[in-house]
């Protein structure tokens, strides 16, 4: 039963019933709502800190199991990296040696990585550093693996090619030369016979008699026929033959020519004559080997004529002679 209260009242000396207000008794509403409110959220909060509904630790355990993926797939990555690198190394020192190209820099190989930063989106996340240190990773392994796959598609086309190059490398010498009798001035600083000064010679000197028949030293095109036997200067009547893959032969002081431009040649024709032309102190042909655009040493390109024995003679040869012949 409610409890009642009651006001004396002096007037007429009688205790009399008190009402309560409608407004106080909404006031007293409201605060117990809000008092229950209060109490229910504290009691919430407590125990969602304190107890893990089985939703939660579900979601603890999806989120811990997904971390330790990442981190496994970042071990993956490091292995995936270490099997690329050792690939690459392969490709410019094995491969492409043997078929003498040129290795990919690593400007390429790397390019691409820097800039703005494309894992922004993901700074947001738990272990955030974990994430995007992986995704990072996988965009470089997956770079590096594109461009290598596109390497070995160029070696795989280089090596179905490998016979038309090996027939284009000027692999023999350009006259008959079976004794080494022939061999002049070789490779290397040189007193000019003219100016009596020590001078670079980018090529081989082979003296023989006006004539004598001159052969391409691999197969190719020819690029230039030109000069003149009248001129003293220079190399007077000279072919030069683009024989591809980056390789190039130029023949020097010729007495007459067996080939006009854009003529295609074997390895082994005759393309002209030794003479005496240009800037020249004797009959001889002067030759020379272009790779990639830069005159190299031609001795190293008679494997197809020489015996390891004749080509250690013939070098002794041209390096006792310390003046050439243009």
């Amino acid at each position: 039963m409610p409890k009642r209260k009651y006001k004396f009242n002096q007037d007429n000396l009688s205790y009399e019933r008190v009402g309560i207000s409608l407004k106080e008794r909404f006031t007293k509403i409201l605060a117990y709502f809000l008092s229950s409110l209060a109490l229910s959220i504290i009691i919430v909060v407590v125990f969602i800190n304190t107890y893990e509904t089985p939703k939660t630790k579900a979601l603890k355990r999806e989120n811990q199991r997904l971390l330790s993926q990442y981190e496994l797939i970042a071990k993956d990555l490091d292995k995936v990296g270490n099997v690329l690198a050792e690939l690459q190394q392969r490709d410019d020192n094995i491969y492409r040696v043997i078929f003498e190209s040129d290795p990919i820099p690593s400007s390429v190989r790397m390019g691409g990585f820097g800039g703005s930063n494309k894992y922004s989106h993901l700074e947001s996340l738990d272990n955030a550093a974990l994430v995007i240190e992986t995704a990072r990773k996988l965009d470089i392994v997956a770079k590096e693996a594109y461009i290598q796959s596109k390497s070995y598609d160029e070696v795989m086309k280089m090596a179905l090619n490998k016979e038309n190059m090996l027939a284009s490398i000027p692999a023999i010498m350009p006259i008959s030369n079976k004794d080494l009798k022939r061999t002049a001035s070789g490779w290397g600083v040189r007193l000019h016979p003219i100016y009596k000064v020590r001078k670079m010679h980018y090529g081989m000197d082979f003296t023989s008699p006006i004539g004598t028949p001159i052969y391409a030293t691999g197969d190719g095109k020819v690029v230039e026929v030109k000069g003149s036997k009248r001129s003293r200067v220079g190399f007077g009547l000279v072919i030069k033959i683009d024989h591809g893959f980056g390789y190039e032969t130029v023949y020097g002081h010729l007495n007459a020519f067996n080939v006009k431009q854009r003529q295609k040649v074997k390895r082994g024709d005759i393309i002209g004559y030794v003479g005496n032309s240009g800037g020249s102190t004797a009959p001889h042909l002067h030759y020379e080997v272009h790779k990639n655009g830069n005159p190299v040493n031609p001795s190293y390109y008679y494997y197809k004529d020489l015996s390891p024995q004749e080509y250690d003679k013939m070098i002794a040869i041209s390096s006792n002679i310390g003046q050439t012949l243009d």
